[in-house]
């Protein structure tokens, strides 16, 4: 497992939820530019059922990333449609603006389509968001607020303590356009 930034090395001290041990796995994992693809993410594809027709990690793979999370941690997807990042906002249950907390699915617009993450902190402008198909990566980004279409969690039967709001004071730059 490759380590966070320093500024991030906080987020090890989370050992739930389940989705977030599994996308935690992967941070650093890159596509590979041009005709081949990273075989993780095509064997991804694969574990999901969408293979036969996502063929080359230049494909946005956002949603793959985040599908791949959650069916492994034991949960459904939203199916054939994981890959389109918008669909995500139909998966889980509903969080209402302002109540976004650790680990929650985060959907956002974005030009020519959706973009899908995790939340993993905000402060007043934006998210902090870990995610695949960030700069070509499983990484983090700070997303604008004003970009979020919605938030979705697993419908817990018992919420751990580490879904919560998370209140961070640095952001850096904001991505604009997760390619």
């Amino acid at each position: 497992m490759k380590t966070l930034p320093q500024k991030f090395t906080w987020l090890d001290s989370f050992k739930s939820p389940r989705i977030w041990v599994e996308a935690r796995r992967h941070y650093g994992l890159l596509e590979i530019p041009g005709k081949d693809s990273n075989p993780n993410i095509l064997a991804w594809a694969k574990e999901v059922g969408v293979s036969g027709w996502y063929t080359n990690d230049d494909i946005p793979w956002c949603g793959l990333f985040v599908g791949v999370c959650v069916q492994r941690a034991g949960y459904k997807t939203v199916g054939s449609k994981l890959l389109a990042a918008l669909e995500w906002s139909k998966w889980g249950i509903e969080v209402g603006k302002g109540q976004e907390g650790f680990n929650d699915i985060l959907v956002f617009k974005r030009p020519g389509g959706g973009h899908v993450g995790f939340y993993c902190g905000e402060n007043d402008k934006a998210f902090l968001v870990y995610g695949g198909n960030q700069s070509n990566a499983v990484g983090l980004a700070w997303i604008e607020k004003t970009r979020l279409v919605a938030c979705r969690r697993v419908a817990f039967k018992n919420k751990p303590e580490t879904v919560k709001k998370i209140r961070l004071s640095d952001s850096g730059a904001f991505s604009e356009n997760e390619v």
